[in-house]
């Protein structure tokens, strides 16, 4: 793996006593945060964010490391051997999840080939993310992420924070962030620019597209897009697939994958009808790449939930998130005439009366459609993948029945 300049990845990883489920755990938000940094670095040509993906997967390069010695310690038996053998394919499908997002920052990092009408195909509802320096003098320095409330004064959000090599995934609202953490920002164009200018101190400068409009290019990005998002479901779903034991979860990343597979063809078809309209071709070749680099993570996807499919009883020490965790992850079918059927579902939360949040609908025949991106009304016959408490899940289950 290539760190940006001045970095190395020869430090040496000793064993630490770490349960495997939290090194699970931990590897599924870095996962995640690694396939949204660098298509972010992509779509928004950003150099900065590219450059923070190689150090976030060194970081998941040590965890994997960690989680072989804790494996090794782990297995005293055959028995715990063939157990183990899943979570170990886990660790292997991480590093190709981690590959390939060093890959797609490469695009930019690389100057392997972008078409400067590619941030003009972005839509207007893609959320920005920006990454920033906090000022040792700005009014959110030394305060908690609760204190500053951003979320519900500007709809941007701390995703990730970086202190030094160490790296604070999901933080919350106690969180505390200091002067020279590094901040990355999700939120809305409109309002981010003065959210990283009261952060960093420094004025807010995104790139803006100077290129003519391309249609086919505009599919391509609009489908380059989905396939991302669909990627980062199936991750989710995979990992949650093994740490709760659950076949249907697994069943609907193999699901995903085959719609990734499908756009994967169309968007590669329209990057070559775009070609004919680009001024350098050339400029395309990034895409292709970007093409590739997304099916080795849905691929990824799919091996990691391979264990789960195949039927192989899961080790202890993974059995001991499924006891531990509160909120799960659960997929049920909304039966025609059940009380969800023509429920309607706003920015994720069901019209219903339970505290579920739902992330993605496979309806068929209209294939997946991802609730955050859009509103909709569940009907008789989707499948409906949602987040919340055991008992919630349940609430939510016996609604779906007719």
């Amino acid at each position: 793996m290539d760190l940006p300049a001045g970095e190395t990845s020869s430090t040496p990883v000793e064993y630490e006593p770490v349960s495997v489920k939290d090194l699970l755990v931990e590897m599924k938000d870095t996962a995640e945060l690694l396939i949204d940094l660098a298509y972010s670095a992509v779509l928004h040509r950003n150099e900065e964010l590219a450059a923070e993906v190689l150090r976030l997967e060194h970081t998941m390069d040590v965890l994997e490391i960690r989680a072989q010695m804790s494996l090794l310690m782990a297995a005293r038996s055959p028995s715990d051997a063939e157990a183990l053998a899943p979570v170990l394919s886990i660790v292997t499908a991480t590093d190709q999840i981690s590959d390939a997002a060093g890959d797609i920052a490469k695009i930019v990092l690389e100057d392997i080939g972008l078409p400067e009408a590619m941030r003009a195909a972005l839509p207007d509802a893609v959320e920005t993310l920006v990454r920033g320096v906090i000022d040792d003098r700005s009014a959110y320095a030394d305060r908690t992420l609760g204190e500053i409330d951003l979320e519900s004064e500007t709809g941007v959000r701390v995703i990730a924070l970086r202190r030094g090599d160490d790296w604070l995934l999901n933080p919350g609202p106690t969180t505390e962030i200091h002067g020279e953490d590094i901040a990355f920002l999700r939120g809305p164009e409109s309002e981010i620019g003065d959210v990283y200018e009261t952060l960093s101190g420094r004025p807010y400068d995104p790139q803006l597209p100077d290129a003519a409009r391309i249609e086919d290019l505009e599919r391509a990005v609009d489908t380059i897009l989905h396939m991302k998002n669909l990627s980062e479901l199936a991750v989710d779903l995979a990992y949650s697939s093994v740490l709760f034991d659950d076949a249907e979860l697994a069943e609907e990343v193999s699901n995903l994958e085959v719609e990734v597979d499908a756009l994967e063809s169309r968007f590669e078809a329209w990057v070559l009808q775009a070609a004919a309209d680009a001024a350098d071709p050339v400029t395309l070749r990034g895409l292709i790449h970007l093409g590739t680099s997304t099916e080795v993570i849905s691929d990824a996807a799919v091996d990691i939930s391979e264990g789960v499919l195949r039927e192989i009883e899961v080790h202890p020490v993974v059995q001991l998130a499924v006891q531990e965790s509160d909120e799960i992850i659960t997929r049920l079918a909304v039966a025609a005439g059940s009380d969800l059927d023509g429920t309607a579902v706003s920015e994720g939360v069901p019209d219903a009366d339970v505290t579920m949040s739902v992330i993605a609908i496979r309806r068929p025949g209209d294939g997946w459609i991802l609730v955050a991106d859009a509103d909709a009304e569940l009907r008789g016959g989707d499948i409906v993948i949602a987040k919340g408490t055991r008992t919630a899940a349940e609430q939510f289950d016996g609604l779906a029945d007719a």
